[in-house]
């Protein structure tokens, strides 16, 4: 494989208590009571608009155009102050650049907040490119975050892989046709995750895409219904 395209909130950084803070935030100002941490977890994944949108539903308040900006501010603020790097993803991105392969970070989370949470975290000089969720039409599950990274890399969908944490990421892989790995401790989701190889954490990876471990998998290429 010459590309590792890796998602960004759940598999590299545990940024939930960042997200919760600004959530809770929003629902301070909207006079409504904070929300569990493993709540808003489950709401993380479809990007923005999604989350404010389960978020103030589960909230019983109606939706308000206004949401995402409320959200945005808050989180402008919070983002970085509470995530951690998760163990093994700086061994791991250091060991897949070693053996050869070059990397995207393909995320959902808007531009703004993706390269200030990379930047924070010293995370940013490991990719050679960063997709977020508002550099292309469409966000994971669609593909075409996916094969955008592939471009930017100079390379194809068949020989790339994806590294996520939901069910999202999995219906990006699929849809774009490459592998997809899932470390276990990120934010799932409700959703199947059947097809994914799960790893324990980012230093697996490297061995797993070794040319004798490489098995050829890709699926045609489809946007998911």
């Amino acid at each position: 494989m010459s590309a590792v395209l890796v998602d960004l909130d759940g598999t590299l950084v545990d940024s939930a208590p960042d997200i919760a803070a600004a959530v809770n935030a929003m629902l301070a100002d909207l006079g409504a009571p904070a929300l569990p941490l493993a709540t808003i977890v489950g709401f993380i994944g479809n990007g923005l608009p999604t989350l404010v949108q389960r978020v103030l539903a589960a909230s019983a308040i109606t939706a308000r155009q206004d949401g995402v900006a409320l959200f945005e501010r808050h989180y402008t603020a919070t983002n970085g102050r509470l995530s951690r790097v998760f163990p093994g993803v700086r061994e791991g991105l250091a060991m897949l650049c070693a053996a050869g392969h070059r990397l995207a970070c393909v995320t959902n989370k808007p531009h703004h907040a993706t390269a200030a949470l990379l930047a924070q975290t010293g995370l940013a000089p490991w990719f050679a490119a960063v997709v977020s969720g508002d550099t292309t039409p469409w966000l994971k599950p669609h593909p075409a975050p996916l094969l955008h990274a592939c471009t930017l890399l100079h390379t194809d969908a068949l020989h790339a892989v994806l590294v996520g944490d939901s069910h999202v990421d999995v219906a990006a892989a699929r849809a774009a046709g490459m592998p997809v790995y899932l470390v276990r401790y990120g934010y799932p989701g409700a959703g199947s995750l059947q097809g994914a190889t799960f790893i324990d954490a980012l230093t697996e990876l490297p061995a797993l895409l070794a040319p004798q471990n490489v098995i050829g998998t890709s699926v045609p290429h489809s946007a998911p219904s």
